[in-house]
């Protein structure tokens, strides 16, 4: 993967923090269906990428805050894995306005990467059999690829089994 800092696709917080922090990506927009059904496969089928490398983000509740997990778009996010990886007795998924109001992001484009709040972040423990993954950039129709060691350093996460078929 060829390091780019931008200029390929739009300028986003998630690319502006990517750039800050000095770690390279690849932009990978696509023609966003609005009507599409899941915005994650969309992005897959669009890109031409398998599913179980392209990663969703999902907010959670944990009960005193908010909170970041990272599973792939043909998957859900197991809960109770999340608030294990977590160390809270329970998370259940934020509500859409509450994870925008966080995020600055739109549900359907909310970035792990450059979100207003910096929040734990779980990564998919599936993420680390590959070179690259792709998250949201930051906006509907737009991903980043990058390495799954560069995504959990510039969102300060961790690695966890929190994805069920």
């Amino acid at each position: 993967m060829g390091k780019k800092y931008g200029g390929s696709g739009p300028s986003t917080p998630a690319t502006v923090a990517l750039a800050r922090a000095g770690i390279g990506y690849t932009a990978r927009a696509y023609e966003h269906d609005p009507h599409a059904a899941s915005y994650g496969m969309e992005a897959a089928a669009a890109l031409g990428v398998a599913p179980e490398r392209v990663f969703k983000t999902l907010l959670v509740d944990t009960g005193s805050g908010l909170a970041v997990g990272i599973v792939p778009v043909d998957h859900q996010l197991d809960l109770r894995a999340l608030a294990a990886a977590l160390g809270v007795k329970k998370v259940a998924m934020a509500r859409p306005a509450d994870a925008e109001r966080s995020s600055g992001y739109v549900v359907g484009g909310i970035s792990p990467i450059g979100q207003r709040t910096t929040l734990p972040t779980v990564l998919d423990g599936s993420a680390e059999r590959f070179e690259t993954i792709l998250v949201s950039g930051g906006r509907r129709g737009f991903d980043v690829e990058l390495s799954p060691t560069d995504l959990l350093a510039v969102t300060r996460g961790r690695c966890a089994p929190i994805a069920r078929p």
